[in-house]
């Protein structure tokens, strides 16, 4: 097949518009497409949340909460723990042992009414800091939950950043939270 150079120069020129328009339309839903950016007020550490949830405020317990406006019950939370000993995740113990330790001490203690299960349990590198990533499905009396988290150590404190949703919702905003989790990092 022949092609004269007008003929060349069209087909060109419209692929060249097509290339173009699919590189602008997919730059559109990027992967931050349709979550917004907090900022510690120290400018110490950062992490994307979900358009459309908003922060309160909670006296006595963790640093930072959102929830979304629509599910009231999907949550984002933020606690930060000064530790005595510890400047290393790994000193805490594997993955593993600390999402179980967070399971008997936080998550699910005796009498808290609430049978907690480790489903997953990771470790990340990122930002020069070591993160471990956990899963949970929270058995509560009347629905069960699911939990995502991250846990990473930096200047002395223990930093743990959790998304939870009914177990209904969780197919539909997994992605999302794994963005959500995936996104902190430490700015200093």
């Amino acid at each position: 097949m022949k092609f004269s150079m007008s003929e060349f120069v069209r087909i060109f020129s419209r692929l060249f518009i097509v290339v173009s328009l699919v590189l602008t339309i997919g730059g559109c839903s990027g992967s931050s497409a349709g979550l917004n950016t907090f900022q510690s007020p120290d400018g110490r550490y950062a992490f994307l949340y979900p358009t459309g949830w908003t922060r309160v405020a909670v006296s006595g317990g963790p640093q930072v909460v959102f929830h979304d406006l629509i599910n009231s019950d999907e949550t984002l939370s933020l606690v930060v723990s000064d530790l005595a000993s510890y400047t290393e995740l790994q000193q805490l113990g594997s993955p593993d042992e600390v999402g179980e330790r967070l399971i008997k001490d936080v998550i699910g203690p005796d009498g808290a009414g609430r049978d907690v299960e480790l489903v997953n349990a990771d470790v990340r590198d990122s930002s020069d800091h070591i993160f471990y990533d956990l899963e949970y499905i929270v058995h509560l009396d009347n629905r069960d939950r699911h939990e995502l988290s991250t846990v990473v150590i930096d200047h002395g404190r223990l930093y743990t950043l959790a998304t939870s949703t009914n177990e209904t919702r969780w197919s539909k905003v997994e992605n999302l939270f794994e963005k959500v989790v995936n996104s902190f990092t430490f700015l200093i």
